[in-house]
């Protein structure tokens, strides 16, 4: 007890913790992306006002905060639009890739056909294949909600296929020595240690997937951020179609934290540092 706490005071005497408060670490790795972006934003602005260029080449921040009051409408509008084809896009890559990665893991026929031909139309440029989506289907969401699913598909069927025989030997031998069926075997096994993976590609598609949605938007579109930067660009307001970049940034950020989030929910054990 004595020897406990001399260390203790010694620690403290030297100026030193033994123990790191955990709000504190969070909150300066908050604050140090915050002032470093402030700080960039001020190069920024006074970068564009000394150099006197004018706003519909380079709009400065302030410019682009009175873009953001004016339009923040049409801003909104668009941006609802954006996000359900995003969403909707990348729901379907879920619903599909997901059992896909679980057949071609579970036969090796399906690994030696199906997954060539994914890597062939993962190498396709989904920029090339917009305006087809768009002659054949229309100009409507689905088209964007298809390329959403094109560019969100392959990295969850990858994650998930590499988590699914991520399990270790040990544990398989001895699920085979209980005698657990296919079905207990996945269950038990396999899919708990392939969640983590599966985020990992989920994280990184819901990433892809505000980019597909805008690429599906500049092929042909009526609504949407894509469609606002194409029109506001063509017609030189340049700080509008800064302001929806930005919104673009934003939404990204948000869905990526919010997959995040559900990771933690449903694979606590992974997340644990």
């Amino acid at each position: 007890m004595t020897a406990a706490t001399t260390d203790t005071d010694d620690d403290t005497e030297n100026g030193t913790e033994s123990w790191v408060d955990p709000e504190r670490v969070s909150l300066r790795d908050v604050l140090l992306p915050l002032a470093t972006f402030a700080i960039l934003l001020a190069i920024w602005e006074v970068a564009v006002r000394e150099a006197k260029i004018p706003a519909w080449l380079l709009p400065s921040p302030l410019v682009i905060g009175e873009a953001f009051v004016d339009w923040w409408r049409e801003l909104a509008a668009h941006s609802l639009v954006t996000l359900y084809e995003t969403l909707a896009g990348f729901a379907l890559s879920i619903v599909v890739g997901v059992p896909l990665a679980v057949a071609v893991v579970s036969s090796p026929v399906l690994q030696k056909t199906i997954y060539p031909i994914l890597l062939a139309l993962q190498s396709v440029p989904k920029v090339a294949i917009a305006p087809l989506l768009a002659l054949w289907i229309g100009f409507g969401a689905m088209p964007k909600i298809i390329v959403v699913f094109l560019v969100c598909f392959f990295p969850i069927v990858v994650a998930t296929a590499t988590g699914l025989t991520a399990v270790p030997p040990a544990l398989m031998d001895l699920i085979r020595s209980l005698s657990a069926t296919p079905v207990q075997t996945f269950v038990k096994a396999r899919f708990p240690t392939a969640l983590p993976h599966i985020f990992v590609g989920l994280k990184i598609a819901i990433t892809f997937a505000v980019i597909g949605a805008v690429i599906g938007e500049f092929v042909g579109s009526e609504s949407g951020l894509g469609y606002l930067i194409l029109v506001s660009s063509s017609q030189s307001r340049t700080p509008l179609a800064f302001a929806a970049l930005v919104v673009l940034t934003l939404m990204s950020i948000v869905l990526y934290y919010a997959v995040e989030f559900v990771e933690r929910l449903m694979v606590p054990w992974a997340t644990k540092t």
